[in-house]
C-alpha cells in the first residue's frame, strides 16, 4: 500500500478532494501541543484485559484513549511523523476487537470491526491521492462505536485463560467440538491453540464452515469471517489471535435462542439440508458447463423458493453438470434484484453477505467447505427475501438481464447518473445500464461511486455495500455485469447528497 511520503504528495491528496492551498507543514500542527504524551506507563492495561504485542499496543491505546473530536487530528499527526498505513489499519482492527462486543447481535456497534476491511478495500482501490480518506473515516467511526459499547456495559476482551488452552495435537478436535456444541468458553481457548499451531489457510477453512452454517445476524457472521481474514492478510497473521477469539465468539451468537446444538431451530434448517446433500455431489462438481439459461432459471426459482428448497435446487444443478459460475451469477443477480425491490438494510446485507460467501468460496481450500459455501449462499437468498417481507412492501421489480438495456432518453453522462441517484434511483439505475450497454467504461462509474462514498458516506453500510458491490462487478459473468452494477444505484450515494464533512476535517487536521 503506497502512502504519501512527502509534502507535495500530501498536497496532491488534498487537491484531488477540492482542497487546494492547504498547508501541510509540521510547523502548522499547533494542536499537537494540546495532546497528552503517551508514556510507557500509559500503555499498561488492567491485568484481566488482553494485551497486544509491544509494537502495536501503544498505537491501539492512543486510539482508545483519544477523544473522538481529536482522533482525526491526532492520527494525522502520527501519519505525518511516519506511522504506516498497515500500522493504523492494525490498530483499528485490534482496538475494535478488544473494545466492541459482538453482542447482542453481530452488527450495530460491532460494525466498527466489520467495516475495517471495507474501508481497506475502498482505500486499496482508490487513487493514491484518496487512500487515507476511508481510514480517517473508520477511525472516527470506531470512536462512536466505542462510546456505544461503554453505554452498554463497557465490555473488554479478557486475557487468554492459558491454563485451559488445549495442546496443539488436540486443537482442531477441541475447536470443532466447542463450535458444534456452541460452547463459548471452550471455543475461546481452542481457537487460541489453533491460531498458534495451524496454518492460516486451514484455520480459515474451519471458520468459513461455521460462518455459513446459520442465518442469525442477517449474514454478519459470514461477513466477519471474510473481512477478518482479508484484513489479517494485510496487517499480518501475527495479530490474528485476538481477532480470531472475537470471531469465534461472534460465530457462537445465537441471539438468546436455545442452544442450537440441542434444539431444532429455523435459522439452522437449511444447514441440515446442505449437510444431507453434500455426499450427492459428484467429484467433478466444480468443472461443469457455463449455462446462462440455468442462471436465469435459478434466478427465477430463488424468487419463491424456501431456504431448504434453494439448497436442493442448487445441488440438483451441480449434479446435472452446471458450472458453479453460472450458479454464482444467479446468486449475485438475486441479491442485486432485491436492492430495487426494497432498498434498505436487508437487501444491502443480501449483497454484502453474498460478497463474503463468494470470497470464502474462492479462498477456501477444502472441497467440502467450498460446496457448503455455495449451497448456503443459495439458502441465504430466500432467508433475506423472508426478512424483507417482514419489513414492509416488496416491490414487484425484476432485474433486467436481457440484452435490452431498458428505456432511456439517450446515454446519460456519469455526472448525470449520480445526480439522478440523489432524486430518482430507478431512473439512475436505468441510465447506468444504458451507459454501460452503449460502451461506457464501468471503471468511470466505479471510481465516481467510490469518491462519492468518501464525500457523502455517513454510515458503515455505505462503505460495506460500496466495497462489496463494486468488487463483485468483476465476479459476475460479462453478459450479466451491467445489470448487476446498475442495481447498485439503489443504495450508492448521489452527488446531490449532503457532504459528510470528512474532507474538511482532514484538511483542517493537516493545515
Amino acid at each position: 500500500m503506497k502512502r504519501p511520503h512527502n509534502i507535495n504528495e500530501r498536497r496532491g491528496f488534498l487537491k484531488s478532494a477540492g482542497l487546494a492551498g492547504a498547508t501541510l507543514s509540521m510547523t502548522d500542527f499547533g494542536f499537537l501541543g494540546r495532546l497528552p504524551a503517551v508514556s510507557a506507563a500509559d500503555t499498561k492495561l488492567p491485568s484481566n484485559a488482553v494485551e497486544f504485542s509491544p509494537d502495536i499496543e501503544p498505537l491501539v491505546r492512543l486510539l482508545e484513549d483519544t477523544p473522538r473530536e481529536q482522533v482525526v487530528e491526532t492520527f494525522a499527526a502520527k501519519i505525518q511523523s511516519g506511522t504506516s498505513y498497515r500500522e493504523v489499519l492494525a490498530a483499528l482492527l485490534l482496538a475494535g476487537v478488544r473494545n466492541i462486543q459482538p453482542r447482542p447481535s453481530v452488527g450495530f456497534k460491532f460494525h466498527a470491526v466489520l467495516v475495517v476491511n471495507s474501508a481497506h478495500l475502498a482505500s486499496l482501490n482508490s487513487p493514491d491521492s484518496d487512500r487515507w480518506l476511508p481510514i480517517f473515516w473508520a477511525l472516527d467511526y470506531f470512536k462512536s462505536s466505542q462510546a456505544r459499547d461503554v453505554q452498554e456495559g463497557d465490555w473488554t476482551m479478557s486475557a487468554v485463560d492459558e491454563a485451559s488452552v488445549p495442546p496443539s495435537h488436540r486443537a482442531k478436535d477441541a475447536f470443532r467440538a466447542a463450535m458444534d456444541n456452541w460452547d463459548v468458553d471452550a471455543a475461546d481457548t481452542a481457537i487460541v491453540a489453533l491460531c498458534r499451531t495451524a496454518a492460516a489457510a486451514e484455520v480459515f477453512d474451519m471458520l468459513a464452515h461455521y460462518g455459513c452454517r446459520d442465518y442469525r445476524s442477517i449474514g454478519h457472521k459470514a461477513i466477519y469471517v471474510a473481512n477478518a481474514y482479508r484484513t489479517l492478510q494485510c496487517i499480518g497473521w501475527r495479530y490474528a489471535e485476538p481477532v480470531l477469539r472475537s470471531l469465534a465468539y461472534a460465530l457462537l451468537n445465537h441471539e438468546g435462542q436455545p442452544n442450537p446444538a440441542t434444539h431444532d431451530l429455523a435459522p439452522d434448517a437449511a444447514w441440515r439440508v446442505t449437510q444431507e446433500r453434500l455426499a450427492s455431489l459428484p467429484a467433478e462438481w466444480s468443472h461443469g458447463r457455463l449455462d446462462a439459461g440455468a442462471t436465469r432459471d435459478l434466478l427465477d426459482t430463488l424468487r419463491t423458493a424456501s431456504p431448504s428448497d434453494a439448497v436442493a435446487v442448487t445441488a440438483d444443478l451441480m449434479v446435472s453438470g452446471v458450472a458453479p459460475q453460472s450458479i454464482n451469477d444467479a446468486l449475485f443477480l438475486s441479491a442485486a434484484e432485491m436492492l430495487a425491490q426494497q432498498p434498505g438494510i436487508v437487501s444491502l446485507h443480501a449483497a454484502t453477505t453474498t460478497n463474503a460467501l463468494q470470497y470464502a468460496y474462492r479462498t477456501a481450500c477444502g472441497d467440502e467447505t467450498r460446496r457448503e459455501l455455495l449451497l448456503q449462499n443459495a439458502a441465504f437468498i430466500p432467508y433475506f427475501r423472508e426478512s424483507m417481507q417482514g419489513r414492509g412492501n416488496v416491490a414487484a421489480k425484476r432485474i433486467n438481464v436481457s440484452d435490452d438495456a431498458g428505456e432511456s432518453d439517450g446515454a446519460a453522462s456519469v455526472d448525470e447518473i449520480f445526480a439522478a441517484v440523489s432524486s430518482d434511483r430507478s431512473r439512475a439505475a436505468a441510465d447506468m445500464q444504458a451507459f454501460l450497454a452503449s460502451g461506457g467504461r464501468p471503471e468511470s462509474l466505479i471510481h465516481a461511486a467510490r469518491r462519492l462514498v468518501f464525500l457523502k458516506g455517513n454510515d458503515a453500510h455505505d462503505y460495506k455495500f460500496s466495497s462489496a458491490a463494486l468488487e463483485d462487478f468483476y465476479a459476475v459473468s460479462p453478459q450479466f455485469r451491467n445489470a448487476y452494477l446498475a442495481s447498485s444505484a439503489y443504495l450508492l450515494p448521489g452527488s446531490k447528497d449532503r457532504d459528510n464533512g470528512l474532507v474538511d476535517r482532514v484538511r483542517d487536521a493537516l493545515a
